[in-house]
C-alpha cells in the first residue's frame, strides 16, 4: 500500500526548472533511496514533499490525503518528519531537551513526552549522553540526535537528507545499523551520495538527473544501469 505519492511535480525558480514532472510512489515500510548528481533536484523535491517548498504544479498524497497545499507543520502532525542536510539542533540545550522539544509536537502529557524521548534516545544509542549539551556532541552524534528528534515525532515517514555527510567510517556503520533497526517499522526516504550505504540499506532506488526521474529499481539494478553510470556513478564512482 502506497504511503507517499507524488504526481507530476514541477518546481520553477525564476524560470529555472529545478524539478520537472517527477512522479514517486513510496509504499509503507520501504526504505527508498533518492540519488543523483549535485543539482539534480533532490533537496527541492523533498522540500516539496515535506511542505517547506510549494510546488509550481503537481499533486502530493500522503496516507490517503491530498497534502499538496498543506504547510510543513500540518504534515508533521500527519506523520512526516524531515531531518535537514545541515544539522538543525539547539546547541545550548541538552540532548534530552532537544528531543523533548520535538516530542511535544505530537504529545500533550509530560509522561508521554518522557517516554517518547527515552525511546528515541535508546533507538539511536544516545541515552548515555542525554544530559550533554547538544553543541558538545561530535558531528556524528549531532546527526544521530537530529534523527532522534525526528523519531520522537512518531513519524510514518522519515525523510533523511544526506545523513552520512561528514561522518567517519565508524559513524556511517552506526547509521547503517540504525536503519536496519528501523526497517519495516517506519517508511524512510533517504537522500544519499554514499552508494555503499545505498546498497546496504535501500529496498528501492529512485535516480534523479536535471530534475527528472531517469531510472528506478532495486539497488543492484541501479548500479548496473548504463543510464545511471553515465549520469551519476561515473563508472562506479560513488562520490558524485
Amino acid at each position: 500500500m502506497t504511503l507517499l505519492s507524488a504526481n507530476r511535480l514541477i518546481k520553477r525558480f525564476n524560470g529555472l526548472l529545478a524539478v520537472d514532472g517527477v512522479g514517486l510512489d513510496v509504499p509503507h515500510g520501504q526504505v527508498r533511496a533518492l540519488i543523483g548528481p549535485n543539482g539534480a533536484g533532490k533537496t527541492t523535491l523533498v522540500g516539496m514533499l515535506s511542505g517547506r517548498i510549494a510546488p509550481s504544479s503537481g499533486r502530493i498524497t500522503f496516507d490517503g490525503n491530498d497534502v499538496t497545499s498543506w504547510p510543513a507543520h500540518k504534515r508533521i502532525a500527519a506523520g512526516i518528519s524531515y531531518t535537514f542536510q545541515i544539522t538543525s539542533i539547539f546547541p545550548n540545550l541538552s540532548v534530552w531537551e532537544n528531543v523533548a522539544l520535538a516530542a511535544r509536537r505530537k504529545r500533550t502529557t509530560t509522561e508521554a513526552v518522557e517516554n517518547a524521548v527515552r525511546a528515541a534516545l535508546d533507538e539511536v544509542g544516545l541515552e548515555a549522553r542525554q544530559t550533554v549539551d547538544a553543541g558538545d556532541l561530535s558531528y556524528g552524534h549531532q546527526r544521530l540526535l537530529e534523527i532522534a528528534m525526528g523519531l520522537a515525532q512518531a513519524p510514518k515517514l522519515l525523510i533523511l537528507d544526506e545523513p552520512t555527510q561528514g561522518l567517519a567510517d565508524g559513524e556511517v556503520a552506526d547509521f547503517v545499523r540504525l536503519l536496519a533497526k528501523l526497517r519495516g517499522h517506519i517508511t524512510v526516504l533517504l537522500i544519499e551520495h554514499n552508494m555503499d550505504v545505498v546498497m546496504q540499506v535501500a529496498d528501492f532506488v529512485t535516480v534523479l538527473d536535471s530534475g527528472r526521474v531517469i531510472f528506478e529499481g532495486a539497488p543492484e539494478e541501479v548500479k548496473a544501469s548504463e543510464t545511471v553510470q553515465v549520469a551519476y556513478l561515473g563508472g562506479g564512482d560513488a562520490a558524485a
